[in-house]
């Protein structure tokens, strides 16, 4: 009796144990643990911080902020900023042109994504109404954030989007 040779024969195929399937599952979750942990590393170390600690407060600080913006558009004040690699002169004149000698400057360069490079300035009077900063100022994109205050109590705020080269 002849005895017909099929493929399957011919190559004879490792059955499937349960041994395969436990390194099979093993090694596809492993791939994907790996993958999540270097992906979660990566998001916590680039990942600068909230922009808004409450939403809530922020919402109920808007009224004050905005009648705080009336009062400083009612003033006509003029204050003029120039930034540049190490340096910002601020001048501030009242509606009339005259100096502002009474009130007292903050200035902040914040960085647009990432608030671990924001850097306080510490801005010195060098004539009636201007002040200047010397600091160490990197070059980029940065906001520009000008107060001025007199009494604890703030008069004016700008913001401003600069480039230093």
């Amino acid at each position: 009796m002849a005895t017909l040779m099929t493929a399957r024969d011919e190559h004879k195929v490792r059955p499937l144990t349960g041994r395969t399937v436990l390194i099979c599952f093993i090694a596809f979750f492993g791939v994907v643990f790996t993958a999540n942990f270097f992906l979660v590393r990566a998001a916590l170390t680039t990942f600068g911080g909230v922009e808004t600690e409450s939403s809530y407060k922020a919402g109920l600080a808007f009224k004050a902020e905005s009648e705080a913006a009336a009062a400083q558009a009612a003033r006509h004040w003029q204050v003029d900023a120039h930034v540049e690699p190490g340096r910002l002169d601020v001048a501030a004149r009242d509606a009339a042109g005259r100096p502002l000698t009474d009130v007292a400057l903050s200035a902040t360069l914040r960085h647009p994504t990432d608030r671990r490079f924001d850097v306080t300035l510490d801005p010195v009077t060098v004539g009636a109404g201007q002040w200047r900063a010397s600091d160490t100022v990197t070059a980029g994109q940065w906001e520009l954030v000008i107060e001025l205050s007199r009494d604890g109590e703030r008069l004016f705020r700008s913001t401003n989007r600069v480039v230093i080269r």
